[in-house]
């Protein structure tokens, strides 16, 4: 069956001759040997699979319902041991680094008072919580768990496109995409060493354990806004592989600067919050007094050192778009090293050489809020009408320092199949770290598919799908 290609961009499966990549060759057999009403057959079977499980996501906004299923193609991306290896090396490097940028900028400031990040910048920053200056979470851990993304530019190099060091979600689809394509095409996996990826859940609970206050008794919980959050999916699939309770703010309670929990038989003491409540709405008393969902006094509770709470609050600045420009100089600065995972340039509103060039180039430019994510609030300027421009850079003006921009990159592309044929289209990768003793990172990722023809925006809220990710075990391809 023939597969279709892209004239731009990196092709993960041929080589420029149109050859299969070695690690391909045996996969794309494997498929030729099923026909096209079998493809169609298991497709659907899959379909039906994620539907009956409640595999869904939600889009706000949507005015068809905001519950979808996920979408899956059960074409999947492979890595060779060997590319990996340099991967895992810089995330971790990066995962490193960025732990220790949120502990500086909480407590001695010392990339401000050098010149490495400059003090307007970070003071701007929305997601910089001064609240809670001279606060050190249980081990020094900030970011406990990480999504960074990447991409894959022209000439094969993988590049960071951006962190997420908040409330990180994709995690629980990698690893039911892995189950769903094991029911649905197991003899794919027959030719490969594909390294697992269904220890996360056990990974994730040793490291709140690990940070707990009371680790020798720890009581973790995770904390969603509830049902009709876009990720909660994940929320209750998380709590119920780790085998903790899933609690909403109002099972919450502060009590004498400690943390507990309404049960039937009375309170019972939480050590360690696994949030997914975003910072402005864990406590009223301390942020936005309008929430209901997280728990009054829980601030307090934490600045106390009676409960641990993942990932650590204000440690979204290190995710902002506009601190992203510095952090190469930032890995230099705090680990003496170049960083092993090249960055996309990024010109930043807030330097004024920068916002004159952006404005003079916004067709040219793909421009983003500094603080939004899930593929809302840009601008792709080399597809935008004038009119969107002209909208677009009348925000801009009013708030420089609130964008950044980059050049369009030509994302590595992918076969897919879409309509009962294998066509190329865009992807990107979310590897997910743990950060407790040391830093693991799951060997694989959420592969992310931009599914209308011609996209570059993967995010599942803007119409993209996922793939499974497999990363081969051994010491060679």
């Amino acid at each position: 069956m023939e597969w279709l290609r892209e004239e731009k961009g990196y092709d993960e499966i041929h080589a420029a001759g149109g050859e299969p990549r070695e690690h391909y060759t045996r996969l794309l057999e494997l498929l030729g040997e099923i026909d096209e009403a079998d493809l169609n057959r298991r497709e659907r079977l899959q379909q039906l699979s994620l539907l009956n499980q409640g595999i869904t996501f939600s889009v706000y906004g949507d005015r068809e319902g905001t519950e979808r299923v996920f979408p899956f193609d059960f074409v999947p991306r492979v890595i060779p041991a060997h590319e990996w290896r340099r991967i895992e090396s810089g995330l971790v490097q990066r995962v490193t680094a960025l732990n220790l940028f949120l502990k500086d900028i909480y407590t001695e400031r010392a990339c401000l008072k050098e010149g490495i990040l400059p003090w307007d910048l970070l003071l701007s920053r929305k997601e910089y919580k001064r609240e809670l200056l001279g606060i050190l979470p249980p081990r020094d851990v900030f970011t406990h768990i990480v999504g960074t993304d990447l991409i894959r530019d022209e000439s094969g190099e993988y590049r960071v496109l951006e962190d997420n060091c908040r409330c990180p979600s994709g995690v629980s689809y990698m690893i039911e995409n892995r189950n769903l394509l094991q029911r649905s095409f197991p003899e794919l996996f027959s030719a490969y060493p594909v390294q697992p990826v269904e220890n996360y859940p056990s990974e994730l609970l040793d490291v709140l354990r690990f940070v707990a206050r009371r680790s020798d008794a720890s009581h973790p919980v995770l904390l969603t806004p509830g049902v009709y959050n876009s990720a909660y999916f994940e929320h209750s699939f998380l709590a119920r592989e780790m085998g903790i309770p899933l609690v909403e703010g109002s099972d919450l309670v502060v009590d004498g600067s400690h943390v507990f929990m309404r049960t039937t038989s009375g309170l019972q003491r939480v050590d360690c919050i696994y949030r997914r409540i975003d910072d402005d709405f864990l406590d009223p008393l301390v942020f936005n007094r309008e929430s209901t969902l997280g728990v009054p006094g829980l601030i307090n509770a934490y600045r106390a050192g009676n409960v641990s709470l993942c990932n650590a609050p204000g440690a979204g600045v290190a995710d902002d778009k506009a601190i992203y420009a510095y952090f190469p100089d930032l890995i230099r600065f705090y680990l003496g090293e170049d960083p092993l995972l090249a960055q996309v340039p990024t010109y930043v509103g807030a330097r004024p050489d920068d916002f004159a060039y952006m404005l003079e180039h916004l067709d040219s430019l793909v421009v983003k809020t500094t603080g939004d994510a899930g593929g809302y609030g840009m601008l792709m300027g080399p597809f935008s009408t004038r009119e969107e421009i002209s909208e677009y850079r009348e925000g801009m003006q009013r708030n420089p320092g609130g964008f950044v921009a980059q050049s369009l990159v030509e994302l590595s592309f992918h076969g897919t199949w879409i309509d009962r044929k294998f066509a190329p289209r865009r992807i990107d990768l979310r590897p997910f770290a743990l950060c407790g003793d040391g830093v693991e990172v799951l060997p694989g990722g959420l592969t992310r598919v931009a599914l209308k023809e011609g996209s570059y925006v993967v995010n599942s809220s803007q119409g993209g799908g996922s793939k499974d990710t497999w990363v081969l075990a051994g010491g060679g391809d």
